[in-house]
């Protein structure tokens, strides 16, 4: 007599495995997708933010060329301008002000320094000069000449001529300046003073049909002078005397002023 012997029947782990490895390399393989769609959308921002950047916000070459930057310092601005671009840069004035020596318009300062590399498009910032500083011509009227010639040096002027007038004022003292008091100069500029030759007080004595001799003696006995004196043909008067004054006979002069004369040469 046969005996049966009942079995649970067998599963099947192969299946199984088989469909787990197929489960677990298809939630792999969407892992991988959404990491590569992952990388590739946060690569396309990168590059899209970079190119606003670059093309809209602050625009230049991708790749920029580095370039040494001119030395443009003592250059004038429109020359400066055109060195630098040259060379593919921008210049841009920051400032201006007053200089010594550079005459107005001469570039004093720039930044980026010469010499330093720095890509193409760099903009290169410049200080300009407007000249020396002008100084206003001081008032030295009432002053004894030579302190006013002595103050006009010191404010940086020179005195170029001294001119002497007329004026109800002692003699030697300054009358005013050409330029005026006030008006604003370059340092070192001539300045013409003008000085008293004291009130017109005298009058001149007539020197007509006088040999120069005798119109020298009655001149500086009324405290004149005489000045030039030529000989021309003349029908007026002698050969040798005086045939014309200036100032005119009567004239009102101040003490020390010069008339000058005409001679008759021969008649005509």
């Amino acid at each position: 007599m046969r005996v049966r012997r009942r079995f649970r029947p067998r599963t099947d782990w192969s299946g199984w495995s088989r469909r787990l490895g197929t489960v677990l390399r298809a939630a792999t393989f969407q892992q991988h997708r959404f990491a590569l769609i992952a990388t590739i959308v946060f690569t396309s921002a990168v590059i899209a933010g970079y190119l606003i950047a670059a093309l809209v916000l602050f625009p230049a070459p991708i790749f920029a060329t580095s370039r040494s930057v001119p030395r443009v310092i003592g250059m004038e601005t429109v020359a400066a301008r055109e060195a630098l671009a040259g060379l593919g840069f921008t210049l841009v004035e920051i400032d201006r002000i007053t200089h010594p020596s550079v005459e107005n318009g001469g570039v004093v300062w720039q930044d980026p320094p010469p010499g330093m590399v720095v890509p193409e498009g760099t903009e290169v910032r410049v200080t300009v000069s407007a000249g020396p500083q002008r100084i206003p011509v001081p008032d030295v009227a009432g002053y004894d000449a030579a302190i006013a010639r002595t103050l006009l040096e010191a404010a940086g002027l020179a005195v170029g001529s001294v001119v002497h007038t007329q004026a109800p004022t002692p003699a030697d003292v300054a009358v005013n300046t050409r330029p005026p008091a006030g008006a604003t100069l370059l340092p070192g500029t001539a300045v013409t003073l003008v000085v008293s030759v004291g009130a017109a007080t005298i009058h001149v004595p007539d020197l007509v049909g006088l040999t120069v001799d005798s119109a020298r003696i009655d001149l500086e006995a009324a405290g004149l002078q005489l000045g030039t004196n030529f000989a021309q043909r003349s029908n007026v008067g002698e050969p040798g005397t005086i045939f014309y004054q200036d100032p005119a006979p009567g004239t009102l002069s101040a003490p020390g002023t010069t008339v000058n004369v005409r001679i008759v040469r021969s008649r005509q």
